[in-house]
């Protein structure tokens, strides 16, 4: 079997990186078309299916994306920078901005395929938010999309009895989202916890974010918690993590 090192590496594997080095020489920018399968085989003297494997390996990594019928093309994203901890400041949601506006930086943004219902939580999150048997949670799902692409699916878990009659049961929470909102009811958010994984996506995730075949997603879970370390929100994020840079930017 083929290896690494010594003139052994997979043909495929040689082909793709000649191709991401010719992609950061400059020699292909973004939305410049790659070469074709037909190219790379009488480039390389190899199979179709080599040349093919090749392409792949770009597709996987987020550097190129095929359009049906088209090709491969060098992909044109600028990746989002996904501020952590600036982010959840109440300086950013308390006063009526979107927590989204500290990492956008002025690009489009669109939030669909909203959902909102009202639900007996799963038991992992009823666990979470600390709700006895038979408690409702008000549940948020929404798709978010940047320039276009979408990069982000979350659902938000809340408790009925805190958020019922609010603007957080509409699909439209105004100024600051929901932890303002929140603030507004008595229930500040004074602190967040953040768990961060990695996983390949289910085939719905697949479909809803437009991911390349590969493409891992990167799953955050955070638990939003008022004074005394009540919990009051958990949000399970499934990141395209071809579009995102995580930063977390804090003093010693």
């Amino acid at each position: 079997m083929a290896t690494q090192g010594n003139g052994r590496q997979p043909k495929y594997q040689r082909i793709a990186d000649a191709l991401r080095n010719a992609i950061q020489a400059g020699e292909y920018g973004p939305g410049d078309r790659l070469p074709g399968e037909n190219d790379l085989m009488a480039t390389y003297d190899v199979a179709r299916m080599t040349a093919r494997q090749a392409l792949g390996v770009l597709q996987t990594e987020g550097l190129a994306e095929s359009r049906k019928g088209s090709g491969v093309f060098v992909r044109d994203f600028k990746p989002l920078r996904r501020r952590g901890i600036q982010r959840l400041s109440h300086e950013q949601w308390g006063t009526g901005r979107s927590i989204w506006s500290a990492e956008t930086e002025g690009r489009n943004v669109v939030v669909d395929q909203i959902e909102v219902t009202e639900a007996e939580p799963p038991e992992r999150v009823a666990g979470v938010l600390g709700l006895e048997a038979g408690a409702q949670v008000c549940v948020r799902n929404r798709r978010f999309v940047l320039d276009e692409k979408p990069v982000l699916l979350a659902t938000s878990y809340l408790p009925l009895d805190l958020v019922a009659g609010s603007a957080i049961t509409q699909r439209d929470t105004g100024p600051g989202g929901i932890y303002a909102r929140l603030a507004e009811l008595g229930h500040k958010p004074v602190h967040f916890r953040e768990e961060i994984r990695c996983r390949m996506p289910s085939q719905d995730e697949a479909n809803r974010l437009s991911l390349s075949m590969g493409t891992p997603v990167v799953l955050v879970c955070r638990t939003a918690f008022a004074d005394e370390g009540h919990p009051v929100e958990f949000n399970e994020m499934t990141l395209d993590s071809a579009s995102y840079v995580l930063e977390y930017d804090f003093d010693a």
